[in-house]
């Protein structure tokens, strides 16, 4: 199972906000969507997870509100900017032109 220190620099950062791009979602919430549409494949732990929601916030790409959970209980929710869905936009892009970069280099066929 992949870690985030196993991820490319940056990519978490473009994980958390792309999930929320969807919908405002509080830390554990978010660390189970990664982990859920990842298919078990990507995992977040608390000492990866909120540092990244910290630094996105500081950069001004996420905000946070206290608002109540489904079961009642005050926790920290997160939700994307409009200068944090730009700077999704252009880092979506980036990653779309470098995974396709890499991905020709792996299927190169050997002679």
């Amino acid at each position: 199972m992949s870690k985030p220190s196993d991820l490319v620099q940056g990519t978490l950062d473009l994980l958390l906000l792309k999930i929320l791009a969807l919908q405002p979602l509080h830390g554990w919430a978010l660390s189970q969507r990664l982990k859920q549409v990842s298919n078990d494949a990507l995992q977040v732990s608390d000492g990866s997870l909120y540092p990244a929601l910290h630094k996105l916030e500081h950069q001004g790409w996420i905000q946070s509100e206290w608002k109540p959970t489904a079961n009642n209980r005050r926790a920290k929710f997160y939700s994307l900017t409009r200068l944090g869905r730009r700077h999704l936009d252009r880092e979506a892009a980036n990653w779309e032109r470098i995974s396709a970069a890499i991905s020709s280099i792996v299927r190169l066929t050997e002679v």
